[in-house]
């Protein structure tokens, strides 16, 4: 299953640059500062914000469409020192019982061994590595993507959305997206179609939106 862990991590495209209040009585709402990131807040840590953030996956189905899923819950953080973020060290968890595509059966199946083993492999965890400026606010995220009790290396392109400082908050987004193959992850099953085909892909995009706040 092609896993877009649309790690939306500090958002992608990010909701960032409309954060928005509704102010009583015809007060003027807080002023938004969007921030360039040479002078974005050093020696920092962030915190997904969930609810503008998603982790999505998608994968090839029966060779000619793919099917999409999300993970519902999931927590993130970011650590810098360096107003560039290049010495950032970032964290994911997932909490594997979350994923939904939007249809039961699939869900259990793919909660089962035949694909994450829920049950026994509850979480899927990334560390980062490293964290290298590309120029054009691009960045190569390497680190250690663990499912199952399997952990290998990976790379994200990440987009940075840019930062923002508004309600009393600064706020970060990013858009991050990888390919995996499933099967280097013990994500098994396989069946073929009459034609030869695979009724499920062996690659998973991944894509993660995020939108982070400065902890406080």
């Amino acid at each position: 299953m092609k896993k877009a862990l649309s790690f939306s991590f500090a958002a992608g495209a990010i909701v960032i640059a409309s954060a928005f209040t509704v102010i009583p009585n015809g007060t003027k709402p807080a002023t938004q500062k969007r921030v360039d990131a040479v002078t974005a807040p050093a020696a920092s840590k962030w915190t997904v914000d969930k609810a503008h953030s998603s982790i999505k996956f998608s994968v090839n189905h029966m060779v000619v469409s793919e099917v999409e899923g999300s993970f519902k819950s999931f927590d993130g953080t970011l650590e810098n020192n360096k107003p560039d973020y290049s010495d950032g060290k970032i964290s994911f968890t997932i909490d594997v019982n979350s994923l939904s595509t939007d249809n039961e059966n699939r869900d259990k199946h793919l909660k089962s061994d035949d694909f994450f083993n829920a049950a026994t492999f509850p979480t899927i965890k990334f560390e980062s590595t490293s964290f290298t400026p590309q120029g054009s606010n691009k960045y190569k995220l390497t680190g250690n993507l663990t499912i199952r009790d399997v952990t290998k290396s990976v790379t994200f392109d990440v987009v940075y959305g840019g930062s923002i400082a508004a309600q009393g908050k600064t706020k970060l987004g990013f858009k991050a997206t990888t390919t995996i193959n499933r099967f280097d992850y013990n994500l098994k099953w396989s069946k073929a179609t009459e034609t030869g085909g695979m009724v499920v892909g062996k690659d998973v995009e991944i894509t993660v939106k995020a939108e982070l706040n400065q902890a406080s």
